[in-house]
């Protein structure tokens, strides 16, 4: 009977154990949180990431800048010159070549430019600030051609105002202007040029005749300031 009552006291420790078990975990649930994965963490605005984005595109079209010779190129109107003066910055300057020939630059003043090369206008440059500084270091660069330039307009794909800074013929600048539109009038075509009394000139091109190889003397080299007109 002892023994008996023993094991049904065994059974209900063990049973009270288990109830007290159960009753903490059921506490415990209400409280737990499950943690979610930890989230991609967002770059700032400023981040090196942000920065990395390429600029937006602009519409800004380039400037006209053609490679020239300075020993042979001979400086126009209207062309920008770069004077570099070295150790002087208040000397060098970009400069525009004004139509009547002249630049003007500190400590220099009035300078004639057109008609030179600009190696010859470099050695004036010196000459002039020789007399103001011991062994002036200059060097003159043609940073835009603008007097040497010939007009297409009329029918052709891209009309405009184009460099003549090599040999170019009436054939040559067509082909530059992207050749001819739908309805040109390919027979009519002409160039204007000023002679040196300020008369207009009209020079006559039938482009039908030159790709036959008819009246070549057509094809004549353009000028600069001439006007390419194609109807």
């Amino acid at each position: 009977m002892y023994s008996q009552r023993r094991s049904f006291s065994s059974r209900a420790i063990v049973l009270l154990a288990l109830l007290v078990l159960v009753g903490m975990l059921v506490l415990a649930a209400p409280g737990q949180t499950t943690t979610p994965d930890a989230a991609k963490p967002v770059l700032p605005a400023d981040s090196n990431e942000a920065k990395a984005a390429p600029p937006a595109a602009t519409d800004t079209p380039a400037t006209r800048v053609s490679e020239v010779n300075p020993k042979s190129y001979v400086i126009g109107t209207e062309d920008i010159l770069t004077v570099n003066v070295w150790k002087e910055p208040e000397i060098s300057k970009m400069v525009p070549v004004r139509p009547d020939g002249m630049i003007s630059l500190p400590l220099v003043g009035e300078i004639q430019a057109t008609g030179l090369t600009p190696i010859q206008l470099q050695d004036q440059i010196t000459n002039s600030l020789k007399k103001l500084m011991s062994d002036p270091q200059v060097t003159v660069i043609v940073s835009e051609v603008h007097s040497l330039t010939f007009n297409v307009v009329g029918q052709v794909q891209r009309p405009g105002y184009y460099p003549l800074t090599r040999r170019m013929t009436v054939l040559d600048a067509i082909a530059m202007a992207g050749g001819f539109r739908d309805f040109a009038k390919e027979k009519k075509v002409y160039v204007l040029r000023t002679s040196p009394d300020g008369k207009q000139v009209r020079l006559a091109f039938n482009y039908k005749n030159i790709i036959k190889g008819k009246h070549n003397e057509q094809n004549i080299e353009l000028q600069p300031r001439d006007t390419l007109v194609v109807p």
